[in-house]
């Protein structure tokens, strides 16, 4: 039964294929998303502003370390689906075993040199001014559970590579659900504030966890390892660290992207500014779940038919994943140029009895991110391309192609722009950097694409036939 699921992967029509895939993942990351903007909801609404700020500086820092389990993840993965593919299970086992195994030896002393670094790593990712203590507690607490959260991550990942999306959506539902209940009763009910944020959103790691070990361990998946499968591989590993530096290469740059975006306008405008960028963050996480989706469904279907020879079926994928994303980008867009200040007012409290710092900072904020917002969403019909084009490469297992490409927006542009632009043009520098660095990453990656699709594929079908 299983051993069908992973094959339908290779014969059933792509755009049905697609949508079946896409859509658990889509659901899957939109209430992992709603597990952030809800919690962002909540601590905005029965904590404050600066505590809201404060998670912002955190998540960075946190989702680094939780994000080598998902680059683990995504590198196993991509070698997983492809030894499917060509029918090698036991290369597929002994990959699986080498991720928990390498998961293990990077993710846990980070987690032990970031609580020992405590002091130093907060105030440079931006957490200064009333930001710190806050910060300071929600960091100590959230990275307690971020290696569960890692090996949570890098399981979802390799469920999705088995051909089980749903099984994978299901993974990603459980913390929200526990994240939105824990918040309830530790923020609301026990006025615990942000230690009860934080002890919220560690016990829904927890939870997601446990799942993703339930399913491992029952019939429902067709990766049973054994000991002799832990033990480090050097091909394998070499390949996973491979394929995973591109994850880990753009969540680093993520992480730098924070720190400069939160000390730069800490720098122009304080903890408003902060508060306004952490808004606008979560809406980035947000409203794009469905373009995610359709690029999370699009990875193990290109990946297996490319690992079986299919090409034709590689190239039939490529296009209708663009095809899809850039349909669901385009509405993503629409939305937030037409409603961004009532997206705004969503994060802010109007309790009167807020201090009177407290109820400045929220019309600050409330009357300064409608325009940053349209700004920092203005190029998102056309990242479809930019985004199917770089995980085409890492589906395929081309490591440079994918890496370059994967850094291209945030790394090659993005960053240079953030830093140059804002000392001609302020506060406007810092938001038209992003639909400028999405314009020419998309430029950049749909040349790399076409030239791939054309004297790769097109040829490989050729000489097959």
């Amino acid at each position: 039964m299983a051993k069908v699921s992973s094959e339908a992967l290779g014969t059933e029509p792509i755009g049905k294929l697609l949508i079946k895939q896409a859509v658990p993942a889509s659901i899957g990351i939109l209430v992992m998303s709603l597990n952030i903007l809800v919690d962002s909801i909540f601590v905005g609404n029965w904590i404050g502003s600066i505590a809201f700020a404060s998670i912002n500086v955190v998540l960075p820092v946190s989702f680094f370390i939780g994000a080598l389990g998902m680059s683990i993840g995504v590198g196993g993965s991509s070698i997983i689906s492809r030894a499917l593919g060509a029918e090698n299970k036991e290369k597929a086992l002994k990959t699986f075993g080498n991720q928990i195994s390498l998961g293990f030896i990077v993710m846990v002393p980070l987690v032990i040199l970031g609580l020992i670094f405590v002091d130093d790593i907060i105030p440079r990712f931006g957490g200064k001014g009333d930001i710190f203590e806050p910060a300071k507690i929600y960091y100590t607490i959230l990275l307690y559970g971020v290696p569960i959260l890692g090996f949570a991550m890098m399981g979802n990942t390799v469920i999705r590579a088995e051909g089980k999306p749903k099984f994978a959506m299901t993974a990603m539902i459980i913390p929200t659900i526990s994240n939105l209940l824990l918040d309830y009763i530790f923020i609301y009910v026990l006025d615990m504030g942000m230690h009860g944020a934080a002890w919220a959103t560690t016990g829904s790691y927890l939870a997601c966890f446990l799942y993703v070990f339930w399913f491992f361990s029952s019939k429902n998946s067709e990766l049973k390892i054994g000991f002799r499968h832990f033990g480090l591989q050097k091909d394998i590993v070499s390949e996973i660290a491979s394929l995973g530096g591109v994850t880990m290469a753009r969540q680093a740059v993520v992480s730098i992207t924070y720190l400069l975006m939160n000390n730069i306008l800490f720098d122009i405008g304080q903890e408003g500014l902060v508060a306004v960028y952490a808004i606008i963050g979560r809406m980035l996480m947000f409203a794009l779940f469905p373009v995610f989706g359709v690029t999370q469904g699009f990875l193990p279907i290109a990946g297996y038919n490319y690992g079986a020879k299919q090409y034709p079926r590689v190239r039939q994928t490529i296009n209708t994943a663009i095809a899809y994303a850039a349909i669901v980008a385009t509405l993503v867009f629409i939305g937030l140029m037409v409603f961004p200040s009532e997206i705004t007012s969503l994060f802010l409290s109007n309790d009167p009895n807020l201090s009177s710092k407290e109820l400045a900072l929220n019309q600050f904020v409330l009357s300064h991110t409608a325009e940053p917002m349209r700004w920092v969403f203005a190029a998102t019909p056309i990242i479809a391309l930019q985004l199917i084009g770089a995980a085409y490469f890492q589906a395929v297992g081309k490591v440079v192609p994918a890496l370059l490409l994967t850094l291209s927006r945030q790394g090659f542009f993005f960053i240079p722009l953030v830093l140059i632009l804002p000392k001609f043009y302020g506060e406007l520098g810092v938001w038209i950097s992003f639909p400028i660095a999405d314009v020419l990453a998309t430029i950049v990656t749909g040349y790399f694409l076409n030239h791939e699709v054309r004297t790769k594929l097109i040829i490989s079908e050729k000489t097959a036939e």
